[in-house]
């Protein structure tokens, strides 16, 4: 089985955009240091101020993260694992086979269920419609290969 990556971003950047959002992000962070340092002692104690820094840092930080490809969504099949990233923020969680006790697919929804008692649970919604019986057929390729059991399951209302 090969290595198969689906991103969940709705457009892929492409290299000047990626250059254009780390620059405006070290911008609004530098602009956040000189703001800081040129008003401290006149309104330093300002919650305006102090919202104002940590908007231009928290969001230059964004940027430069967003900038830096660090921020993209993806479900990563590969033989042995599987490596998803469902949130712009947190880091890449890898899913050993030998973790897995069992897969189920739903319509609009996948949960990974690990032999520790907890579960992995990704929602596709309806943006990714293009990808998602792409990657349910590979999950379950991926289960068949490494001996786990999968049901595909329909959500009742």
């Amino acid at each position: 089985m090969k290595k198969e990556y689906y991103s969940f971003s709705l457009y892929e950047s492409n290299r000047f955009a990626r250059i254009i959002q780390l620059i405006f992000g070290i911008i609004c962070i530098a602009v956040a240091f000189i703001w800081l340092f040129m008003n401290l002692k006149t309104s330093g104690s300002s919650l305006d101020f102090w919202v104002t820094i940590l908007f231009l840092i928290g969001f230059g930080s964004w940027q430069i993260n967003y900038g830096l490809g660090f921020a993209t969504k993806f479900i990563e099949i590969s033989k042995n694992y599987i490596r998803l990233k469902k949130n712009s923020i947190l880091p890449v969680r890898q899913i050993n086979a030998a973790d897995i006790s069992s897969i189920r697919v739903y319509l609009l929804n996948l949960i990974i269920l690990l032999k520790n008692g907890k579960k992995v649970n990704l929602r596709f919604g309806t943006t990714y419609t293009n990808d998602i019986s792409r990657i349910k057929d590979s999950v379950l390729k991926f289960a068949s290969v490494n001996n786990i059991s999968a049901e595909v399951k329909t959500e009742e209302l």
